[in-house]
């Protein structure tokens, strides 16, 4: 653990600034704090920013940022390696993290350093509160996406505008040019992977419409949990439940389970309730949801 070194106190008399040996970042990208080492034998202390000189700041910070800004991994690596008490969320003047500045950089090397050190994945900037998310879909780098989703960035987090990055990415795909198909195709993975990740722990129960064409093709679901009906995209819904409903075939929504039995042919079936059948039907586990299946089980 590190020391706790004191607080900048204006009332105090400080010698002169030897370097800085630290820096942390304040609440809600409220700016930086520094610990400086004086040249008298007075401890280290915090020091705001704005009580630095310019160019003491700058000697310390403009390696970082010229690294992040240029998705440069191994002068990262290098300053990372220095352990010398870089706070790795840092802030600029608008409140940006590094973190962002190589997520729109699309340098999946460089996103994942940040990350396994402790980057704040979810960390909004000041200026339209866009987080590393926003900025990977907005430049269309569907494999930052990708990557910061499993360091557990949140996807439905909003920014200024209300835009979660899917949205964001929509927005986007929506105003590119269909001769643009390169960029189109990116933005479509984009879209994939954040619907995916959204998506992930709902069940679609069944799907009510279809809309649009090819790679443009959503389905209006109706959500497991009681969620409000949404329009998808197709990877966000089962491919058997797709091709049934492509081939034409009504749902039967099952209630519960009223009973459980063992064919001659010792196969298991159980009797299913049916929301909109008066009558149960014997049916195979395959046909049958596995969550009420559990619960008959549990009340045994």
């Amino acid at each position: 653990a590190k020391e706790a070194f004191g607080d900048y106190d204006e009332e105090e008399t400080y010698g002169e600034v030897n370097r800085i040996i630290g820096s942390r970042a304040l609440e809600n990208g409220g700016g930086m704090e520094y610990l400086i080492e004086w040249r008298d034998d007075h401890a280290p202390t915090w020091v705001p920013s704005q009580y630095i000189a310019k160019d003491v700041v700058a000697e310390y910070e403009t390696p970082w940022w010229t690294a992040v800004r240029k998705a440069d991994e191994a002068a990262l690596k290098e300053l990372i390696d220095a352990d010398d008490g870089r706070d790795v969320n840092a802030v600029d003047e608008e409140g940006r993290t590094g973190l962002l500045f190589v997520a729109g950089l699309g340098s999946e090397e460089c996103v994942r350093l940040l990350a396994e050190i402790g980057a704040d994945v979810d960390h909004r900037d000041n200026n339209g509160g866009l987080t590393a998310l926003h900025m990977a879909a907005g430049y269309v780098k569907p494999g930052v996406v990708d990557l910061l989703i499993k360091f557990g960035a949140d996807p439905e987090i909003e920014d200024a505008r209300g835009r979660t990055p899917l949205d964001l990415a929509k927005e986007i795909f929506k105003s590119t040019p269909q001769l643009q198909l390169g960029r189109r195709i990116g933005l479509e993975n984009v879209i994939r992977v954040l619907e995916g990740a959204i998506y992930e722990f709902a069940e679609v129960e069944e799907i009510l419409e279809k809309r649009g064409k090819g790679a443009d093709v959503e389905y209006l679901v109706k959500w497991k949990d009681a969620a409000a009906n949404e329009w998808v995209k197709s990877a966000a819904v089962a491919e058997d439940l797709v091709a049934d409903f492509e081939a034409g075939l009504e749902y039967a929504v099952a209630e519960s389970i009223s009973d459980r039995r063992e064919t001659p042919e010792g196969k298991i079936e159980y009797l299913v309730n049916w929301v909109d059948t008066a009558e149960p039907t014997w049916e195979p586990p395959e046909n049958v949801d596995p969550h009420l299946i559990t619960k008959f089980l549990e009340n045994q």
